[in-house]
């Protein structure tokens, strides 16, 4: 006789609903079997834990056509049913009017937001809050009704909204020393990252992660789960597990950890799109060197981590590699490129123009022009003009353009600039000389490159496709107006010529090879800082 009267319990509560013929026309004709078999099975169940699924399956029936108002009806006369219903009615509720919040907004349905909005925050803060005082920390309900409170609330941006999360951190502590179903922890955390609150979620991520591994998870199962974070550009988390299982692995042969350890460094590496965190692939490569294995670096890996350290601009760093790479591998695939970088590097971070010198000057010394050996002519020839020797740099501009014939028009085009203002006698082009002269003088190793950033949108990319430029100049506040800032670009600049009141414009190149993009940002009180950017067109 039980099934019967279920049965009948259900349908007396679909008949009390206030949309109840709505309902039944549309929700009964796709879904009545699932919905009755659903109502039954939360009706029936015995222990707490039984319901997290079954409403999590209802909440889909509803949400899925966004009947928010169904739903919450629906729970309000469930709740009456069984005592012990309450906290879950009362927390569906409050999801459900901030879920249809947040519908009203993303379909503009400004009528009824406007007219119920204050309503439906109400109303979520009180189910929120009842289903808070009827459960303990060591119920899930308890953190997702806090995560939920704290959402509105930083979406108000109201003077709650700090209190709120303290209360769900709080919280989520108090639940990890009391159960051993530590998913909940992992929930919330993600929804404090996805909002950023990257602290807050690592704390979390740190507590799951501890109590997973104490729960005996094997090698390959920690693995996995990092990988899965990866996969989910959730880094912070990834890089936690890998960090423990690192640890574990370091205990087996060298040979079988290393290439371990290469996979996971080339996954961390530098990409223009996709997830990495280049300081954390370096950090693995350098656990890599520490275990004696110089030769697991050939030359590709080499290569590798050369360029993650350069995109990042760690130019020291990446610089030691590059001449590692040259003496180990003198004739390598990227030959001209590096040494083309490590002369760069040595002129524009580290301001040494000898050592930058000979390294253009090897590459101009080639057979076969490239574009690197090209633009080393340009180089050598921009430095001598800088320094006074314009005999020399004439020299320099000539022979490019001798040896360029019709090839690599971009730099050609510089030099015939460059060679006008030596006929004209002319200074070197305002904002190039700026650059300069901020990156070698003695007198301006102030301009250290860390009060400015400057990045393209590809660092590695084609022949004529979109590349964007940005920077973000670091300025003193003053407490008055914001200062208007003047930028002055210059290099290679491809197919744009940006404005001095421009912080950013997109371009594309013609041209393949090594792109270098310098910038200087004035304020009216003076230079604020230099920086300059490396592109790679194939």
């Amino acid at each position: 006789m039980k099934k019967p009267v279920i049965l009948l319990i259900f349908l007396l509560l679909i008949a009390q609903l206030p949309s109840a013929p709505v309902i039944s026309r549309q929700l009964f004709a796709q879904d009545n079997k699932q919905l009755i078999n659903l109502s039954k099975q939360i009706i029936e169940a015995k222990a707490q834990a039984d319901l997290y699924p079954l409403f999590t399956e209802l909440k889909g029936l509803y949400f899925q056509d966004n009947r928010y108002t169904d739903f919450v009806e629906f729970l309000r006369s469930l709740s009456t049913k069984k005592k012990t219903l309450e906290p879950f009615a009362n927390y569906y509720i409050a999801l459900s009017r901030y879920r249809q919040l947040k519908y009203l907004e993303d379909n503009q349905n400004w009528d009824e937001y406007f007219s119920w909005g204050n309503s439906y925050r109400q109303e979520i803060i009180d189910s929120a809050q009842k289903a808070i005082d009827d459960t303990s920390t060591k119920d899930p309900l308890n953190l997702y009704a806090r995560l939920l409170l704290w959402q509105l609330h930083k979406d108000l941006e109201d003077a709650v909204h700090e209190q709120a999360l303290l209360d769900l951190i709080n919280a989520a502590l108090e639940y990890t020393g009391q159960v051993k179903d530590y998913q909940p922890i992992k929930e919330v955390a993600d929804n404090l990252f996805s909002q950023g609150e990257k602290s807050k979620a690592k704390e979390l991520y740190k507590i799951y992660i501890a109590k997973s591994i104490d729960a005996n998870l094997s090698d390959d199962k920690l693995k996995e789960m990092a990988f899965n974070f990866y996969r989910d550009n959730n880094l912070d988390l990834a890089q936690l597990v890998y960090d423990v299982y690192i640890e574990r692995i370091l205990k087996l042969p060298k040979e079988t950890v290393i290439p371990i350890l290469i996979d996971i460094a080339k996954s961390f590496c530098y990409q223009d799109k996709g997830p990495s965190d280049a300081l954390y692939a370096e950090n693995i490569f350098q656990k890599i060197e520490a275990l004696g294995a110089k030769e697991a670096f050939n030359e590709e890996l080499s290569y590798l981590r050369a360029w993650n350290l350069e995109k990042i601009k760690e130019y020291t760093c990446a610089k030691d590699i590059y001449l590692d790479l040259i003496n180990r591998y003198p004739k390598n695939a990227h030959i001209d490129e590096v040494n083309f970088k490590v002369g760069l590097i040595y002129a524009y971070a580290l301001a040494d123009i000898k050592n930058a010198k000979s390294y253009f000057e090897k590459l101009k010394q080639q057979e076969i022009a490239s574009s690197e050996s090209i633009s080393s002519f340009y180089q050598l020839g921009l430095f001598s003009q800088w320094e006074g020797d314009n005999a020399k740099a004439k020299e320099y501009y000539d022979k490019l353009i001798e040896i360029a014939k019709d090839g690599f028009q971009d730099t050609v085009i510089l030099a015939k600039e460059r060679l006008k203002e030596i006929e004209e006698t002319r200074p070197i082009e305002y904002n190039l000389k700026t650059f300069m002269d901020l990156s070698l003088k003695e007198e301006n190793k102030i301009y250290d490159m860390t009060k400015l950033e400057l990045n393209s949108s590809l660092h590695k990319t084609n022949k004529d496709q979109a590349v964007s430029i940005a920077s973000v100049a670091h300025t003193a506040s003053t407490g008055c107006m914001q200062a208007t800032l003047e930028y002055l670009w210059s290099g290679d600049l491809g197919v744009d010529t940006p404005s001095t009141n421009a912080g950013s414009f997109d371009t594309a190149y013609k041209y393949a090879g090594t792109k270098v993009i310098n910038l200087v940002v004035m304020s009216p009180s003076g230079a604020i800082d230099r920086s300059f950017d490396i592109v790679d067109i194939d």
